[in-house]
C-alpha cells in the first residue's frame, strides 16, 4: 500500500475510532467479510448482544489480512487502538513485543483457559507468561475439497496421494473440466505448498524446512519434487485464476465449474452458507499423504491496552468468545472447530468430527505444527522470504532446482 493510502486509511480508522470509542462498546478490526464468515462473525455480535455490550464493526477486506494490518497499524501508532483485532499466531506475538496488548490473566484465572485451551494455541495467545489473546478457532489449512457430483459422473475417488491427485486432475481436464480451483495470490500458493510439504515429506520433514527453516532440507531432492508438484498444479488452474479471492475459487467447486481446492477449512462455511453440507455435496479430505499429521491455524482476538472506560467491555468480550456454547455455534458456522478441547463435536458435520479426531491422533504423535502460510510457523520476515520464492515460482518458468536454491538463499538472508 502506498503512502497517500495509507494515511487516508489512517485518517479514516482514527475517526471511526473517536466516533465509537466508550463504554459497553467494543470495536472489532477483522478481515472475516465473506458470507460464510459474515455468518460467523454475526454468532458472536448477538452473543455480546445478550450481554449488553454493543458492537462496533472495522472489517477490512482482504482474506490474508494485509490491509487490515495496515489499518491496525495507522489507528495503533496514532495511540487509537480498537478495543479487540483479529491476529493469527506469530502476529500476536509481534504486537507483544511492542508493548501494545493488555493483560486478560484476571479473568483467564477465573475461567480456567490454561485447562481447557491446548499448549499449541496457548503458546500464541500469551506473551510473558500473561494471556493477551483469545483463541477463537482451531483451522486445518491442508484440506482438499471436491464437487461430489463431479467425482460421481467420472467415476473418481478422493486422492489419498499426489500421484493419485494428478491422475484425477489429469481426467478432468481431458473431460474440459477445471481440475482446480485457486486464486492467484502469494498466501492461497503457500497454503497448497505446505500441504505438499508434509504430504511428499512427512511430519519431520515439514518441522526441518518450515519450523526449523533447516537449509539442507530446503535445498534437498524432497524439497525439488515439492516445487515439481507446485508446477503441475500451476497446469491444473484456469486462466483467470490471478488475484482471484479464496471463496470465489470455493464458489467454483460448490457451482460446479472446478473439480477440487486445495484450501483450510474456512472454505466449509461458504459450503454451509450455500446451504449445503459438507461431506455429502461438496466432499472432504486431507491433502494427499497428511494423514496423521495436522498443521494449524489459529483467529485470535487480541485485546490492546485501551482506558478503563472501555476494559469491562474488552474482558466481557474475552470471556463470551471463551464461553463453550459461543465456541461449539461459531465454530459451526465458521468451519473450523472449538479452541477449547472440552466443548463436543457431536452437532459438527463429517468434516469437522474428522478434524477434531484428527487433532487428537495427531496431537498424541506429536505431529501438530503451525501453518506457514497463516502465520503460525515463522515471523513476518521470514514468512515473506518463503512466499515471494513460492510465488514467483509458481507465476514463472522457473525451474524446480533453482527455486529450491532462491529458498534457501531468501530464508537466510531474512534470518
Amino acid at each position: 500500500m502506498n503512502w497517500r493510502v495509507m494515511k487516508t486509511a489512517a485518517a479514516a480508522a482514527l475517526a471511526l475510532g473517536c466516533a465509537t470509542a466508550g463504554a459497553q462498546t467494543v470495536e472489532v478490526m477483522h478481515w472475516w467479510t465473506s458470507g460464510g464468515e459474515g455468518a460467523a462473525v454475526g454468532v458472536l455480535k448477538k452473543d455480546l448482544e445478550t450481554r449488553g455490550v454493543k458492537w462496533v464493526d472495522m472489517a477490512v477486506a482482504g482474506g490474508g489480512g494485509e490491509a487490515a494490518m495496515t489499518a491496525l497499524r495507522a489507528r495503533a501508532v496514532a495511540g487509537n487502538p480498537p478495543t479487540a483485532a483479529q491476529l493469527l499466531g506469530m502476529a500476536v506475538t509481534d504486537w507483544g513485543n511492542e508493548g501494545f496488548l493488555g493483560d486478560l490473566n484476571d479473568v483467564a484465572t477465573k475461567e480456567g483457559w490454561d485447562k481447557v485451551v491446548p499448549p499449541a494455541l496457548q503458546r500464541f495467545a500469551k506473551f510473558d507468561g500473561k494471556w493477551v489473546a483469545v483463541p477463537v478457532n482451531i483451522h486445518r489449512p491442508h484440506w482438499l475439497w471436491m464437487n461430489a457430483k463431479i467425482f460421481n459422473d467420472n467415476g473418481l475417488k478422493p486422492p489419498t496421494t499426489w500421484d493419485e491427485f494428478n491422475a484425477v486432475a489429469d481426467k478432468l481436464k481431458a473431460k474440459g473440466i477445471t481440475p482446480v480451483a485457486m486464486g492467484g495470490q502469494p498466501w492461497q500458493e503457500a497454503t497448497a505448498w505446505e500441504g505438499i510439504v508434509l504430504g511428499m515429506g512427512g511430519p519431520d520433514f515439514y518441522r526441518k524446512a518450515v519450523i526449523e527453516a533447516d537449509p539442507a532440507s530446503l535445498k534437498s531432492a524432497t524439497m525439488v519434487k515439492v516445487f515439481d508438484q507446485m508446477r503441475k498444479i500451476r497446469g491444473y488452474v484456469d486462466r483467470n485464476f490471478a488475484g482471484r479471492d479464496w471463496n470465489l475459487a470455493t464458489s467454483m467447486v460448490i457451482k460446479g465449474e472446478a473439480g477440487m481446492q486445495l484450501m483450510g477449512d474456512w472454505a466449509k462455511g461458504e459450503v454451509i452458507s450455500a446451504k449445503l453440507t459438507p461431506g455429502k455435496e461438496i466432499l472432504c479430505a486431507v491433502a494427499p499423504g497428511t494423514q496423521g499429521s495436522y498443521l494449524f491455524n489459529t483467529d485470535f482476538f487480541a485485546m490492546f491496552k485501551v482506558g478503563a472506560d472501555r476494559r469491562p467491555a474488552q474482558l466481557t468480550m474475552a470471556s463470551a468468545v471463551m464461553n463453550p456454547s459461543f465456541q461449539e455455534a461459531f465454530n459451526l458456522a465458521k468451519g473450523s472447530i472449538p479452541a477449547r478441547s472440552d466443548v463436543s463435536g457431536d452437532k459438527f458435520d463429517e468434516c469437522g468430527k474428522k478434524s477434531i479426531a484428527d487433532l487428537k491422533t495427531a496431537t498424541a504423535a506429536s505431529h501438530v505444527y503451525g501453518s506457514l502460510a497463516h502465520g503460525h510457523a515463522q515471523p513476518a520476515a521470514i514468512q515473506r522470504a518463503y512466499l515471494d520464492v513460492i510465488t514467483k515460482h509458481f507465476n514463472s518458468d522457473m525451474g524446480s532446482k533453482a527455486a529450491t536454491e532462491a529458498l534457501a538463499q531468501a530464508v537466510l538472508a531474512a534470518k
